[in-house]
């Protein structure tokens, strides 16, 4: 890890504060990304917001959330919030099959439409930097108007997650490799 987290002997009264608003959810944790942009507390602080905005308030069906994440962290091959989130996944309602093919690079077979649809929207999108019509009329046929953009914000945010942890090399907690 190249940048190590803060200890909270060396936390400011602000960074305090956003500690334990971010640790809150997390389990008293602040690791990974969090753990990073508490070293600069502004952007802590609107990431924190955003991330809970996002996966404390979604409409979006939990199991599909954990489906985006894990669908998105292996294309940027963020070991950190793959590994966080491959039995959040299970426990939403993934099968294991899935997400071991996911881990492995493999398009799962999917017996519900909606996972194939957020899998092959968000997979389009982080592979390409574009979504073609026909992706963007199959999701938003399903999800309509709200659910889309909040999906595609939903994998924006897992993007970002993604290079922060892979740019200052943060490994999986507990040392996990979830990749083969």
């Amino acid at each position: 890890m190249r940048l190590p987290n803060l200890s909270e002997a060396e936390y400011t009264p602000e960074q305090k504060r956003l500690a334990e608003a971010i640790g809150g959810r997390r389990g008293g944790r602040v690791s990974g990304p969090f753990g990073l942009w508490l070293h600069v507390p502004e952007i802590a602080e609107r990431a924190n917001n955003l991330s809970e905005r996002l996966r404390a308030n979604s409409k979006l069906d939990l199991r599909l959330y954990e489906l985006m994440v894990l669908a998105v962290t292996r294309v940027w091959s963020a070991e950190y919030p793959f590994a966080a989130h491959a039995g959040a996944g299970v426990k939403a309602g993934l099968s294991q099959a899935t997400v071991d093919a996911i881990a492995a690079r493999r398009t799962p077979v999917f017996e519900r439409e909606d996972e194939a649809v957020v899998f092959d929207t968000v997979t389009e999108l982080v592979q390409t930097r574009r979504l073609s019509q026909a992706s963007y009329d199959r999701a938003f046929a399903l999800f309509g108007k709200e659910l889309l953009i909040e999906l595609i914000t939903d994998a924006g945010l897992y993007t970002m997650i993604s290079m922060m942890v892979n740019a200052f090399d943060v490994p999986a907690n507990g040392g996990v490799h979830p990749f083969p």
